[in-house]
């Protein structure tokens, strides 16, 4: 198995339920990585009371980010502590993410809903309030990402095939371009956003509306929806 070094930067980081997929889905992938060459790192010690310090070290190294959403993902403060970060790293720009969601609904895990949602406020029956509202923030900024995701009957072979692809594509963009900071805004369904007149002519090319339709893990498309974003030479 190949485990990023200190000098591996530029590597991808893995956040996932390791109880649920290490020994199937992700061990697959990571064989996948293996055969493209593409440098990872994967925590084996997930919940084993090792110090995070270490691990967000290895964050800090990586240029993307994995971010596997299951239906037990938020059974584990471990998997969402880490995704609170990777949102900090993400919104300023020094990490590029890619939602993956394994055979459940973007919409459920943005509202924290059906049986992601069940798993997530078991977990916050017995968690603080800021934590809850970290984590709460951390989901839906992370799943309103464009990701992909896999349906209950599809081949995970080509679905793996896939991911693949998209980091490469990720990994090459950041290479020539450097990652950008993306600042999480609330998807406003069946609502047209207005520019507002004090944004500079000039500066209109940071600044666009996407209208974009979202295909849940069951294959259906969620509505369409309109989402302001801003890049980082607007943003500041």
């Amino acid at each position: 198995m190949t485990i990023s070094s200190p000098s591996n930067f530029g590597s991808v980081f893995l956040n996932y339920r390791g109880d649920q997929l290490r020994y199937g889905f992700v061990s697959h992938l990571i064989d996948a990585f293996e055969r493209y060459g593409i440098m990872f790192f994967i925590d084996k010690h997930e919940q084993r009371g090792k110090d995070l310090t270490n691990l967000f070290v290895r964050m800090k190294e990586s240029k993307i980010a994995l971010v596997i959403f299951s239906s037990r993902y938020a059974e584990s403060s471990w998997c969402m502590d880490e995704l609170v970060n990777i949102k900090k790293r993400a919104e300023k720009g020094k990490l590029e993410v890619i939602p993956i969601f394994y055979k459940v609904r973007a919409k459920d895990v943005r509202a924290q809903a059906g049986k992601f949602g069940d798993k997530f406020w078991a977990l916050a029956k017995v968690s603080s309030g800021d934590q809850i509202k970290k984590w709460k923030d951390a989901l839906e900024c992370i799943s309103n990402k464009m990701g992909l995701s896999l349906r209950d009957k599809s081949s995970e072979a080509d679905f793996i095939k896939g991911i693949v692809k998209e980091v490469e594509r990720v990994r090459t963009a950041t290479v020539r371009g450097g990652a950008q900071s993306h600042h999480c805004i609330k998807f406003i369904p069946n609502k047209r956003i207005k520019i507002s007149k004090k944004f500079p002519e000039d500066e209109a090319k940071s600044v666009e509306i996407a209208h974009m339709n979202f295909s849940n893990a069951t294959g259906e498309e969620e509505p369409s929806q309109e989402v302001l974003v801003l890049n980082h030479d607007f943003v500041k």
